[in-house]
């Protein structure tokens, strides 16, 4: 009896088989595929060593002085609450401020497809010069490019920034410590859904708009506790969940958060639910989350509280000692879930 020939055809596999030699959507979602990315390609190219990435990097020889680029490829250029020119700004202003500075200057690049109406690069290119000027970051320099059709999606922009360390502090996702208060400034998930939501006409935006903002200044409401500060980073792309794993990882501890301490507004909860998502995955633009010295969490709350963007910082958890890269989070009935990093991409070009 001869067997029948193997094809592609009759092979099956009960678990699929993860593409391995070309880029997926996933690759740039800031969670695993990332890391991996980066760890076992760009990284070794560069030279770059690996080790805990941050949200900008200090200048060789002058650590005063830092830096971060960021590339905005978001789909549409415009929903409740920002555009991609606004949130270029900010996206790059928050970096700067993750590391305890204030923004000093801006370079801004332009890819344009062709045959973009000029109204509309004339809002975005609006839209981020008020940004820009709002934030009291100038922006000094750029480079424009246009592409034929159908090899850009309207307009990408990438910015630059450079700024200049709030003397006494020198926040790192390498810092966290046990007995560390976890902190957070504000709700979650409104970025992300606000863009989802309007580029799939789900119906949400009357009710959920971006928090795309800077928050230069709430880490300047921060400088007076100085080493007591160990901690920041902005929950963008992979959500709280990203972010509380980079920590965890880096400075190798566990983390654990209330569920019921995490705001999440309804219509984002209704919105997550609706679509299956978690919205511990969900982007932000305009929140912050802290770890400082447990003496120092009800400073760090006032302060934060006293100021726009700040308002509604709560505390969602503290850092322990166990199992070191884990985070955990205790539910609303009681019971104890590991939170993961987020795998692949569940909300492509959002920021």
């Amino acid at each position: 009896m001869t067997a029948a020939p193997v094809s592609p055809q009759n092979l099956s596999c009960p678990v699929p088989v993860p593409e391995t030699e070309r880029v997926l959507l996933g690759h740039g979602a800031g969670g695993r595929l990332s890391a991996e990315l980066l760890d076992e390609l760009v990284l070794p190219a560069l030279g770059t060593p690996s080790g805990a990435l941050e949200d900008a990097a200090e200048l060789p020889g002058l650590p005063e002085l830092v830096i971060s680029t960021d590339g905005f490829v978001v789909s549409p250029l415009f929903f409740p609450g920002g555009d991609i020119g606004s949130l270029a700004v900010h996206g790059t202003v928050n970096d700067l401020a993750m590391r305890g500075a204030i923004p000093v200057a801006l370079s801004v690049a332009l890819v344009i497809e062709e045959g973009l109406p000029l109204s509309e690069l004339r809002a975005v290119v609006d839209s981020l010069g008020k940004a820009a000027q709002e934030a009291d970051v100038p922006v000094i320099t750029g480079d424009t490019k246009v592409v034929g059709r159908g090899a850009a999606d309207k307009v990408f922009i990438t910015t630059t920034g450079i700024g200049h360390r709030i003397p006494g502090l020198a926040p790192s996702a390498a810092r966290a410590r046990p007995g560390d208060a976890v902190l957070l400034s504000g709700p979650i998930g409104l970025h992300g859904t606000a863009v989802l939501s309007t580029r799939e006409g789900l119906g949400f935006e009357a009710d959920i708009a971006s928090d795309t903002r800077p928050l230069h200044h709430l880490v300047r409401g921060l400088a007076g506790l100085g080493t007591d500060l160990h901690v920041l980073r902005d929950p963008t792309r992979g959500g709280l969940a990203a972010s509380l794993n980079e920590i965890a990882r880096d400075s190798a501890v566990q983390v654990e958060i209330d569920e019921a301490a995490v705001p999440v507004p309804a219509p984002v909860a209704a919105a997550c639910d609706l679509l299956g998502l978690d919205p511990l995955h969900v982007a932000n633009e305009g929140c912050l989350v802290a770890f400082v010295a447990p003496d120092a969490s009800d400073a760090a709350l006032d302060a934060m509280r006293g100021l726009p963007g700040g308002a509604d910082a709560v505390r969602i958890g503290e850092v322990v000692t166990g199992h070191a890269g884990r985070v955990v989070m205790r539910t609303l009935v009681g019971a104890r879930r590991v939170v993961d990093m987020p795998v692949g991409e569940q909300l492509p070009r959002i920021c």
